[in-house]
């Protein structure tokens, strides 16, 4: 396989123009309207201030996510990521591409050699990018059909571990509550065809299309441990002192800062 930095190359030219704009975000914060002095003391930091680890950020990349042991909890996900090293990218994830965007939470992405080196309980963690790039629905907007068929290639082998620490989707204000670990899907008919049909117009693309295009990468083995949800296995933080926000049950009221609960 070609490295990320070579696929990710044009992503990096592009990355301004990347179909974005087109994505708001789900909620709106209370807070005063940001006043002219601070303004003025933002526009001075951007001329003045170093931000190395905000420029290393060169691709973006749009999925979707589900709380994990509550498959109904669907969300688009909006990622903007650098590279590390040829085996470790780094992202951070929007409720949206525009610039109020919420920030809900990060995603780690590793190769499978990195992947098979964990511990066996850390496996439970992380899932599988597989489905994700042959269905269509990992996109990465705004880049050439070949540059994007080169990083697919790249990242279908990979896994992620996905933290959300704003759930954004439940038209929170602020952010509440434990961040929540977050899964991808791994077979067709588990991703609400209207939330896909919805990003897909926004971005003028056809997933559907896109899955047909990919049929000829290659199908890596997913390495044992990961999706373990799949295998009745779901790992979430307890909410402290009886908070509740809709996520799975089974994550609420048990001892301890994590939990573990059959899949539903």
């Amino acid at each position: 396989m070609r490295p990320f930095a070579v696929a990710l190359g044009a992503a990096s030219v592009l990355l301004a123009a990347c179909g974005g704009s087109n994505t708001p975000s789900n909620v709106e914060s209370p807070g005063a309207k940001e006043a002219v002095k601070t303004r003025t003391l933002e526009a001075g930091a951007a001329a003045l201030q170093n931000k190395a680890p905000i420029e290393a950020i060169n691709a973006y990349l749009d999925g979707f996510h589900f709380y994990n042991g509550d498959m109904q909890g669907q969300m688009e996900a909006h990622h903007y990521c650098s590279i590390v090293n040829e085996e470790l990218i780094q992202c951070v994830i929007y409720d949206g591409n525009v610039k109020d965007a919420k920030l809900m939470g990060v995603e780690y992405i590793v190769s499978e050699r990195l992947f098979n080196s964990l511990p066996t309980e850390e496996k439970a963690l992380w899932h599988s990018h597989v489905h994700e790039v042959k269905s269509g629905q990992l996109i990465a907007p705004g880049i050439p059909a070949v540059a994007e068929r080169e990083l697919m290639k790249k990242l279908i082998g990979t896994y992620g571990k996905t933290w959300h620490t704003w759930h954004t989707d439940r038209q929170k204000e602020l952010p509440h509550g434990v961040p929540q670990l977050m899964m991808g899907f791994t077979a067709d008919g588990q991703a609400n065809a209207e939330m896909v049909a919805a990003r897909d117009k926004r971005f003028g693309i056809d997933s559907q299309e896109k899955k047909k295009e990919r049929e000829s990468i290659p199908s890596p083995a997913i390495a044992q441990g990961a999706d373990a949800w799949q295998k009745g296995k779901t790992v979430q933080l307890a909410e402290p002192g009886g908070l509740e926000h809709g996520h799975p049950q089974g994550a609420r009221g048990n001892p301890g800062p994590t939990a573990s609960t059959p899949a539903k």
